[in-house]
């Protein structure tokens, strides 16, 4: 499957995500000694699976991403003896315009960090795309903030590149 998605550095929380549907999300990318880990372990509320997930062409907008779904008791014996990567985030899912926007509010040593991602059908739909108001930045090419670059690390990693795209933290109450 090819997934065309562009992600964002949220500007602020659009209005109303409170009321959206979310879900927790835990990732355990592999192998932990690989620099942009591209194997992915993940329980999403209560579906589990495994993804490979790598750029078509460089172009991390157009990703080939193969997926087979876990039981509960694959995952949890998987992530019992797994010393991969690990990051939480909260995913909502809001309506914007005809689309969904997952907000994902990242949790833990990353607190701060929310990212928001629109996935499209084609490469039309991706690329006449507008950036909503409430996202700050296009960050779709920026490889130190993708997944399996950020998982295991903390905010004062990234906060220096973060800081040059003009992102500061969003602290929730």
């Amino acid at each position: 499957m090819i997934e065309l998605e562009k992600t964002y550095l949220a500007k602020y929380l659009p209005e109303g995500l409170e009321n959206c549907k979310y879900k927790e999300i835990l990732d355990i990318y592999l192998p932990t000694e690989a620099r942009h880990p591209t194997l992915r372990i993940r329980k999403n509320g209560d579906k589990y699976e495994i993804t490979k997930k790598e750029p078509i062409a460089n172009d991390p907008s157009e990703m080939k991403e193969e997926t087979t779904t876990l039981t509960k008791e694959e995952f949890d014996e998987l992530n019992k003896n797994l010393i991969g990567k690990r990051v939480r985030k909260l995913r909502y899912y809001y309506g914007y315009n005809g689309r969904i926007a997952e907000v994902d509010i990242f949790q833990d040593s990353l607190i701060g960090l929310i990212v928001i991602d629109f996935e499209f059908d084609n490469v039309e739909d991706k690329n006449t795309f507008h950036m909503p108001e409430f996202c700050l930045i296009d960050i779709t090419q920026e490889e130190f903030i993708a997944g399996g670059m950020v998982c295991g690390k903390n905010y004062e990693d990234i906060e220096d590149n973060l800081r040059i795209l003009g992102y500061g933290k969003i602290m929730l109450d």
